[in-house]
C-alpha cells in the first residue's frame, strides 16, 4: 500500500558542475593574469625598495591568496557534487578559556562595517612596520581597528604582540618573525588575535625584511589580513561535509541491514514453485486431478536504490493440504519497515499453519499491531487455495483485490471488507470465496507497481490476452516485470502469480 506523503516543498536546486568548472576556469585566468602583472610591476620598478613598491608587492599578494583560496573553496564544491565528500578534520580548535564553543563564538564575531552591512575587502587588511634600529613601530589605521586599538594608541612592538596571540598560536609567530629577522626568510602564516573586547580574529600575516645599505635587517614589514569570516565559513563546509558524509555512512549500514533482512525473510525459492508439493507436511500431496498451484513472484526495487521497503510476498504450503498465498506492504522504509516485515509475515505464516482462515488471521495480525511498539500502517492481501475444492478463501486490509485472468480476460475479485491493519483497534475483517478451474491466473500484487494503484489494475488488465496465453507462471512474471521493471517508483512492490494446474473440463 502507498505510504502517507507531505505536500512538496520546491528546493533551491544545487549548483550545477558544468557551472563550477566554468568559474573554476575564469578564476585560473584570473589567477595567470595577476601572475604577469607581478611580473611586470617587479620589472617596471626595478630593484627599487620603498614603501610604495613594498605595498604595491603586497596588494600583489594578496590578490593571489584570495584567488587561490576561492579556487580552493570551488575545487571542494566540484568534488562534492561528483562524489561522497570525503570525511573532514577531526581535530578541533582549542580557545583561550579551553573550551571550544567560546572560541567559535567569539571567532565568528562580524568583521568590521565599511558601512554596507558587511567588511569591506580595505577594512580587513592593513599593514605594519617594525623598525629594529629606532624601535619605531607603524602600523595603519586598518590594522588598528583589526586587532580592536584605537589608531591613536599605535601598533603593537614585536615584544607586545605576543601577549595578544593565543598561547598555542605564539609559537607560530615566534618561528615567523625569527626567520625573518635572522634568515632573511619571507613571512606566511596565520595565527588567532584576542583582543581587548574578547572577540577573537584570525589574521593572516605576510611579510618580508627591509634590508639596510650593508646587507643587514633594518626592519620587518608585513601586510595582516583579517581571514577570521573565511576560516568560519571553511570550518562550516567541514561540519557539514562531515555530518553529511556521516549521514551516508548511516543510510548505507541501515540499507545493507534492510537488504538481508529482506533476503533472510522472503522466500528463498527462485522460479517456478509447485504447491501442493507432496514434500511438504505428512499426509499431504496433490490433489488427484493435480488441481494445484504453479507459482512464481517477482520484487521490484523503487527508484531510488536507498528506498528498501517492508513488502513480501508468500507462498507455503499448510499442513491440511491448502496453499497460503500473500503480499503486503508496510509504511515506511529502512530497518524498521524490514523488520516490521519480518514480524507479520512469520505470523501470518505461525496463524496459517496453525488453521486460522484468511478473515480471523487478519483481525489478529491487526491486534498484534495494536500492541506493537513500533506502530506501522499495513496493506495486506491473503488466501488460502484448497486444491481438493479448486476454492480460493481470501481477505484483505485496504490492499488492491487479486486479479482473475481466464480465457484472455481479466478481472479483479469482490473484495470482502477490511481496514488497513494497525488503523483501528476492534475492527473485522471478512473473506470471501472464489472457484477456480485450471488455467486461470491469480495475480496479487502490492499496489505499487505503478504510482498510481488504480493504474497499476488497469494496465494488468490489459495484458490478460499475453497473460493467459503464456507457458507457466515464471513467463507470467517476466511479461510483469517487463511492463513495470522501469516505472518511476517511490517504494519497492512485489508480484506473486499463481497458475492453477490440471486439464480444463
Amino acid at each position: 500500500m502507498p505510504s502517507p506523503r507531505s505536500a512538496d516543498h520546491p528546493s533551491v536546486p544545487p549548483p550545477q558542475r558544468d557551472t563550477v568548472d566554468a568559474l573554476i576556469s575564469q578564476t585560473q585566468r584570473l589567477r595567470g593574469g595577476l601572475d604577469a602583472v607581478r611580473r611586470d610591476t617587479v620589472a617596471d620598478l626595478g630593484g627599487t625598495d620603498d614603501a610604495q613598491v613594498r605595498w604595491q608587492r603586497a596588494l600583489c599578494e594578496l590578490a593571489a591568496h584570495q584567488l587561490d583560496d576561492l579556487d580552493r573553496h570551488l575545487g571542494e564544491l566540484r568534488e562534492g557534487l561528483l562524489a561522497d565528500p570525503p570525511g573532514a578534520d577531526e581535530g578541533t580548535e582549542a580557545d583561550a578559556t579551553g573550551t571550544e564553543a567560546d572560541t567559535r563564538a567569539a571567532a565568528e564575531a562580524p568583521a568590521e562595517s565599511d558601512g554596507t552591512g558587511r567588511g569591506s575587502l580595505l577594512s580587513r587588511v592593513g599593514s605594519a612596520e617594525w623598525n629594529l634600529l629606532s624601535d619605531e613601530v607603524t602600523w595603519s589605521d586598518e590594522l588598528c581597528r583589526i586587532f580592536g586599538r584605537d589608531p591613536g594608541d599605535g601598533g603593537l612592538t614585536l615584544d607586545e604582540l605576543p601577549s595578544w596571540i593565543f598561547s598555542e598560536d605564539q609559537p607560530i609567530l615566534t618561528a615567523m618573525v625569527t626567520d625573518c629577522l635572522v634568515d632573511g626568510k619571507p613571512i606566511d602564516g596565520e595565527f588567532r588575535v584576542v583582543r581587548a573586547d574578547e572577540v577573537v580574529r584570525t589574521v593572516h600575516m605576510a611579510g618580508e625584511p627591509v634590508l639596510d645599505t650593508d646587507g643587514s635587517t633594518a626592519s620587518m614589514w608585513a601586510v595582516l589580513r583579517d581571514v577570521s569570516e573565511l576560516r568560519r565559513s571553511e570550518r562550516a563546509v567541514r561540519e557539514s561535509r562531515d555530518t553529511l558524509s556521516h549521514q551516508r555512512r548511516i543510510a548505507r549500514t541501515e540499507r545493507r541491514l534492510a537488504v538481508e533482512v529482506q533476503e533472510a525473510v522472503l522466500p528463498p525459492w527462485r522460479g517456478s514453485l509447485r504447491l501442493p508439493s507432496g514434500d511438504g507436511f505428512p499426509g499431504t500431496g496433490p490433489a488427484a486431478d493435480g488441481a494445484g498451484l504453479d507459482i512464481a513472484a517477482h520484487y521490484l526495487p523503487s527508484e531510488s536504490s536507498a528506498q528498501i521497503g517492508g513488502d513480501w510476498y508468500d507462498a507455503l504450503e499448510l499442513p491440511d493440504g491448502r496453499t497460503l498465498l500473500s503480499v503486503g506492504g508496510l509504511t515506511g522504509h529502512g530497518v524498521t519497515a524490514t523488520c516490521g516485515m519480518a514480524m507479520l509475515l512469520g505470523a501470518v505464516r505461525g496463524m496459517a499453519v496453525a488453521g486460522i482462515e484468511p478473515g480471523p488471521l487478519m483481525g489478529r495480525l491487526n491486534q498484534l499491531l495494536a500492541v506493537s511498539s513500533q506502530p506501522a500502517l499495513v496493506g495486506a492481501a491473503c488466501g488460502q487455495y484448497d486444491p481438493r475444492t479448486r476454492t480460493l478463501v481470501w481477505a484483505q486490509a485496504g490492499h488492491p483485490a487479486p486479479l482473475l485472468f481466464r480465457y484472455g480476460t481479466g478481472r479483479p475479485l469482490r473484495s470482502p471488507d477490511g481496514v488497513l491493519l494497525g488503523a483501528t483497534t476492534g475492527a473485522t475483517y471478512t473473506q470471501s470465496e472464489e472457484r477456480l478451474e485450471p488455467g486461470d491466473l491469480l495475480v496479487l500484487h502490492t499496489g505499487r507497481l505503478a504510482q498510481d494503484a488504480e493504474g497499476a489494475t488497469e494496465r494488468l488488465l490489459a495484458l490478460a490476452p499475453r497473460l493467459t496465453a503464456a507457458h507457466g507462471a515464471q513467463e507470467c512474471v517476466r511479461l510483469v516485470a517487463e511492463a513495470f521493471g522501469h516505472e518511476p517508483r517511490e517504494n519497492d512492490a512485489c508480484v506473486l502469480i499463481a497458475r492453477v494446474t490440471g486439464a480444463r473440463a
